[in-house]
């Protein structure tokens, strides 16, 4: 069985730490580009069939490229007691398709994917694109089991039907007693 994990792999890129680890200041370097056109959306225009320009805010986006929105959570493992805190602050810019309701109830469910998943959730708040939450969930489990699995989360509708919104997660293998913040973008469900 070979290892994969960051340090068995010397000189290899972690791309989950680069993609996630945000400790540093989050938009000195960052531009936001919109996905269909990799310009600078405040200047992204696209010709239609007939030649002329139109504004991207104008074209509808399909599911697939549409922005779900990004979820704040802070992490942190105590190893004198051996437990993970996993702190949800908050979504931001949250959408979901017109087919959930216009204010559904919005929670967020967390999945360890152990061997035998650790499933938890927040309690329920009416949607609106910047929900906060602000709720700490805190299991004891050894830092060596937390380290191979990714945290996933699941923006659900609770009424009025429950409906995934959207998910996201992240690799726990950089879990340390420091309190790390993370900023995660919400994708579509997977099928």
């Amino acid at each position: 069985v070979s290892d994969l994990r960051a340090s068995a792999l010397p000189g290899s890129l972690d791309v989950s730490r680069s993609m996630f680890d945000l400790r540093s200041p989050p938009h000195r370097f960052m531009k936001r580009y919109d996905s269909v056109s990799s310009v600078p959306s405040s200047t992204s225009s696209r010709k239609d069939s007939q030649g002329s320009n139109r504004s991207l805010d104008t074209i509808t986006l399909s599911s697939d490229e549409r922005d779900f929105g990004r979820l704040n959570v802070k992490l942190c493992y105590v190893p004198s007691v051996e437990q993970i805190w996993i702190t949800v602050l908050h979504c931001k810019d949250l959408s979901w398709p017109s087919s959930f309701g216009e204010n559904p109830h919005i929670c967020v469910k967390g999945i360890l994917t152990l061997p035998k998943p650790v499933h938890f959730k927040s309690s329920s708040k009416e949607g609106c694109n910047d929900i906060e939450f602000m709720e700490t969930f805190v299991f004891a489990i050894k830092l060596q089991s937390l380290q191979a699995v990714r945290l996933v989360f699941k923006i659900q509708t609770q009424s009025p039907r429950k409906k995934t919104i959207g998910e996201c997660s992240l690799a726990l293998r950089e879990l340390s007693s420091q309190e790390s913040s993370h900023w995660l973008d919400i994708s579509p469900p997977s099928k």
